[in-house]
C-alpha cells in the first residue's frame, strides 16, 4: 500500500541510474535529495514542494547537519553549506595530496565536530585512478589534519570499495525520523 507519493523532477526521466543518489529525511520532516542529473541538492517538503536547493557538480550525497546546515557530497569535494548558500568549511582532494581518491561518496559530521567521508572505486574497470589502494574513508579534523585513513585491500581484511559507512550510536535512529505527518 502506498501511504504517500511524491514526484520529483529529472532532467532524463528514461535513465533513473543516474537521476538520484542519497536522500536523507530531516529532523524537521522534509526530504533532502542530491539530484545528479540536474547539478543540485534540493530540500522537499512533504508535498514536493521545493524549500531549498544548492548546485553541485553530480552531487552523491547529502547530510543534513544539526547546525541546520547541510554537508554535500560532489564531484569536487564536500562543502558544509548554510542556508544562506555560505560555505564555512570545504575540502577537496587536493587538500590531503598523500591520500589517493577516485570518487567521494558521503559524508558525515561526528559530534566532536571531525568530517568522514568515504570514497568509492570502480572495482570493474581497473585504470591507474581505480586500482585498489586509493582511500575508502578518512576522518579529516575541522582544519583539515588526518586523524586516520582507511586502506584495507589486502587479505584477510580487503574490505573493497565503499560507498558507505554506518556509524554506530551516533546520530538519529531510523525510527526518530518521519516525512511530513508519516511517522
Amino acid at each position: 500500500m502506498t501511504e504517500h507519493e511524491v514526484t520529483l523532477q529529472t532532467k532524463h526521466p528514461d535513465s533513473t541510474h543516474g537521476q538520484f543518489r542519497h536522500a536523507r529525511l530531516t529532523e524537521q520532516g522534509t526530504l533532502m535529495v542530491a539530484h545528479m542529473d540536474l547539478n543540485k541538492v534540493v530540500e522537499y517538503d512533504f508535498d514536493g514542494k521545493e524549500l531549498w536547493s544548492f548546485p553541485a557538480v553530480v552531487p552523491w550525497g547529502v547530510t543534513p547537519l544539526s547546525n541546520d546546515n547541510v554537508l554535500i557530497t560532489d564531484r569536487e569535494g564536500v562543502r558544509e553549506v548554510t542556508r544562506r548558500g555560505d560555505i564555512p568549511w570545504s575540502f577537496r582532494p587536493s587538500d590531503t595530496p598523500a591520500y589517493p581518491f577516485t570518487s567521494l561518496q558521503q559524508a558525515w559530521r561526528l559530534p566532536n565536530g571531525n568530517t568522514v567521508i568515504n570514497n568509492w572505486i570502480n572495482e570493474w574497470t581497473e585504470t591507474p585512478t581505480n586500482e585498489p589502494g586509493s582511500v575508502q574513508a578518512i576522518e579529516l579534523t575541522p582544519t583539515k589534519q588526518v586523524v586516520w585513513v582507511l586502506q584495507s585491500w589486502n587479505p584477510p581484511a580487503n574490505l573493497g570499495p565503499a560507498t558507505t559507512i554506518q556509524f554506530l550510536g551516533i546520530g538519529p535512529a531510523a525510527e526518530d525520523v518521519h516525512f511530513g505527518p508519516l511517522h
